[in-house]
């Protein structure tokens, strides 16, 4: 699942409009508790919210002076012009802008601020694709379908696809029961979005917002009515308007029916490339502000948008520059694409990776687990989202991870793997749609209902450890920044020890609505990230980072 955001969307919009479409068109739900935009900064002892006290981190840092770090972002690329982020984007100072030359020699051309694995010539971009099962599904079919036991000297490959085909009649099952419960809301939107504009006397190109419906008073038509109690059910799960809720349902449903109905080809009609063969061939294009930035944009805001400017929000860090490589579609992304991403971020520069990716079949793991070594070898961080399927990872692992293939490592000094949490310490403090695991999620951050920057000038509130990551990457980044010379490795240490374990705390299981555990059972440290705590932590250590 790879546009973690795109899951979360679909699951809350589906519970949303269900309770919409069943209650009377007189009855507004009761609207949930509004969370402060920087709640995920907060203390909770002064705020009462679980946030990472990063008001306190800033005061001990009073008067110290800090280092720049560049943070590369593995994402769905980034709003170069976003008022938050032009600022801090990194710049490759060893590449002409667009006069077309590989000036640098280092096999990408104009690279200026990151690069897009996913471009093509003439500025194309492969947006949508399918699932990895799917794609590993329709590539070894051929080969297996007919067979009922493992070919002589194929037993490794015939149990791959086995898991493989298990894994995608799971996918297609549920793919194509979303799409039967979302096509005909997706009508219901359609349709009451056109009773809403043309009572607020909008054109048709018009949208409007939450604010928008309290203007629809004392209605007799049942229509409206209802058609206001749907769209106010929907704007308590989703920020923006209608024509960005819509769009997001609909890319979210182009998603599904390429599970469905999956178009093979897309890759190789647009980028060119073999995603099969690390040949070492430079592929892409240099464009990152695309329609399906958003997610990537919001990312780099939590990590580091502009402090104290008075607009957006305010990132984790404050003297970070982000370098965005595109390498996630809607859909899931290549192992070529990250391995070749995370290489081109620690080869340029990146002390910190953002990961905020995953998927359940990775072919290729091997060039991933290369990749991971790699930034190891180079002393870079890896920061991943664990992902929001609610399982425990431990059990039912998502890719990528730090276990790697070939049993050289199972928890990697330099990966940290970051868990979803809410914003009050009660029982739904481990948000309901995270992954866990005692091994292989290490600690906690904020991730649900967390507000970032979006694209074109626009915020968006949304759930998924996809926020939880780039929450940590920049709290990674932080402590970097004052203190340059503590390692990747002591980086996450500092992270890990700071975050106090929460023994005790009975917490919903992610994914169930009764069965209650101990918060300390979910991850490996049992708590969540503390700036505060980290960045003291850090000031009392001798640094190991090498010259």
């Amino acid at each position: 699942m790879t546009n973690f955001r795109n899951y979360i969307f679909g699951s809350a919009l589906c519970g949303a409009l269900l309770l919409s479409l069943n209650i009377s068109a007189q009855i507004a739900p009761a609207a949930p508790v509004d969370l402060p935009k920087n709640w995920h900064l907060m203390d909770l002892k002064t705020d009462g919210f679980y946030g990472i006290s990063l008001n306190n981190t800033y005061q001990f840092l009073k008067g110290k002076k800090s280092k720049t770090v560049v943070i590369a972002t593995i994402d769905s690329g980034i709003d170069t012009t976003q008022t938050d982020l032009k600022s801090i984007l990194w710049v490759n100072t060893k590449e002409i802008p667009g006069n077309g030359i590989d000036d640098d020699h280092n096999g990408y051309v104009d690279d200026v601020h990151g690069w897009d694995f996913l471009g093509g010539p003439g500025g194309k971009v492969d947006y949508t694709e399918t699932t990895e099962e799917v794609r590993e599904y329709n590539r070894l079919k051929p080969k297996y379908e007919t067979l009922t036991t493992a070919p002589a000297g194929g037993e490794k490959e015939y149990a791959y696809w086995l898991k493989v085909k298990t894994t995608h009649d799971e996918t297609i099952t549920k793919s194509n029961g979303e799409i039967q419960q979302l096509q005909p809301m997706m009508g219901a939107l359609m349709a009451t979005s056109g009773y809403i504009k043309r009572e607020l006397k909008l054109s048709s190109s018009s949208t409007f917002n939450k604010a928008d419906l309290v203007k629809i008073t004392n209605t007799t038509n049942d229509t409206i009515a209802q058609s206001k109690g749907i769209w106010a059910s929907v704007f308590e799960q989703e920020s923006g308007d209608n024509g960005k809720i819509i769009k997001e349902l609909s890319d979210y449903l182009t998603k599904l029916n390429n599970d469905v109905n999956p178009d093979l080809g897309t890759r190789k009609s647009i980028v060119g490339d073999n995603p099969d063969v690390q040949d070492g061939k430079p592929y892409g294009n240099n464009i990152l502000k695309n329609p399906d930035a958003s997610h990537g944009t919001g990312v780099a805001g939590l990590i580091g948008a502009v402090r104290n400017n008075g607009y957006g929000i305010d990132g984790v860090a404050d003297n970070v520059r982000i370098m965005s490589i595109k390498a996630v579609p809607n859909g899931d992304e290549y192992d070529k694409d990250i391995a070749n991403a995370i290489r081109y971020a620690v080869d340029n520069g990146a002390k910190i990776i953002n990961m905020s990716f995953g998927k359940k079949i990775s072919p290729h793991k091997d060039w991933v687990d290369a990749a991971f070594k790699y930034a190891a070898s180079k002393d870079v961080l890896l920061v991943q989202a664990s992902g929001n399927d609610n399982q425990d990872v431990d059990e039912k692992p998502e890719f990528p991870n730090d276990t790697f293939a070939d049993g050289s490592s199972t928890d990697a000094d330099n990966v940290i793997s970051v868990g979803a949490s809410g914003a009050k310490l009660d029982e739904n403090l481990a948000a309901t749609f995270s992954n866990y695991g005692k091994k292989n999620v290490d600690v906690f951050a904020p991730g649900a209902k967390v507000t970032s920057i979006d694209m074109d000038a626009e915020f968006n509130t949304a759930d998924g450890t996809s926020f939880s990551s780039p929450i940590t990457a920049g709290l990674a980044a932080l402590i970097l920044e004052y203190y340059p010379e503590l390692s990747a490795k002591q980086l996450k240490q500092v992270i890990l020890a700071s975050a106090t374990p929460l023994t005790g705390t009975m917490v919903l299981k992610p994914g169930s609505k009764t069965e209650k555990v101990d918060f300390t059972t979910l991850s490996k440290t049992g708590g969540i990230v503390n700036a505060y705590k980290a960045i003291q932590l850090a000031s009392q250590l001798k640094g190991e980072r090498k010259k």
